[in-house]
């Protein structure tokens, strides 16, 4: 059973982060132009599933609509509150998760929200990323990257600088390069069933 394939697609400073110490948004609007959607409604109709943190989910909350419609919604939360657009709620460890939505037909799943993509970084579960560097330097905020005990390397896979200022930046993981360097593949390069040497 092919797993889905699982993306992030996310703005950030120059420093790092990924929202203001409060989970703000604002400085966002630099590079907001009329029109311009930096590609996001072209991944959006690629996606069938998104994985949000509860801090992201709170933050969707509050916009005017719900912008997830249409979609399956998968809230991580330990404390699941009232389902108000249809939306789940899971508990467990990212691998059990994309586990179960490979089972139910998830074919291309959105991670969102800093804690839960270092948690998908860090199980090894992200195939790409598409970083928007937004030109600001915040000093201080909730970061999108953290400590992890493995190494990944990512292939570069497109840029693109906008008018505004925004450089995007795509990369695609190259896994099995990362399973050489982590231990996962045998002498022979063939993957051992447990993930560990022959």
């Amino acid at each position: 059973m092919l797993r889905p394939r699982c993306s992030v697609f996310i703005a950030i400073s120059v420093d790092g982060y990924i929202a203001r110490p409060d989970g703000s948004l604002d400085w966002l609007d630099s590079v907001q132009r009329p029109g311009e959607d930096h590609g996001f409604r072209r991944f959006m109709d690629s996606v069938d599933t998104l994985v949000l943190g509860r801090r992201t989910y709170e933050t969707a909350l509050g916009f005017g609509a719900w912008p997830y419609a249409g979609k399956r919604c998968v809230v991580l939360t330990h404390a699941p509150p009232p389902a108000r657009h249809g939306e789940e709620f899971f508990s467990g460890a990212p691998l059990s998760l994309v586990e179960r939505l490979a089972a139910q037909g998830a074919r291309r799943v959105y991670v969102d929200g800093g804690a839960v993509i270092r948690a998908f970084l860090e199980a090894g579960m992200i195939d790409d990323l598409t970083l928007s560097i937004i030109p600001v330097l915040l000093g201080d905020g909730i970061p999108l990257f953290g400590r992890s005990p493995i190494e990944q390397r990512l292939l570069s896979i497109g840029s693109r600088r906008y008018e505004s200022g925004l450089v995007q930046l795509e990369y695609r993981r190259e896994r099995e390069v990362d399973e050489v360097i982590n231990g996962v593949l045998n002498e022979n390069g063939k993957k051992d069933l447990d993930g560990s040497n022959a």
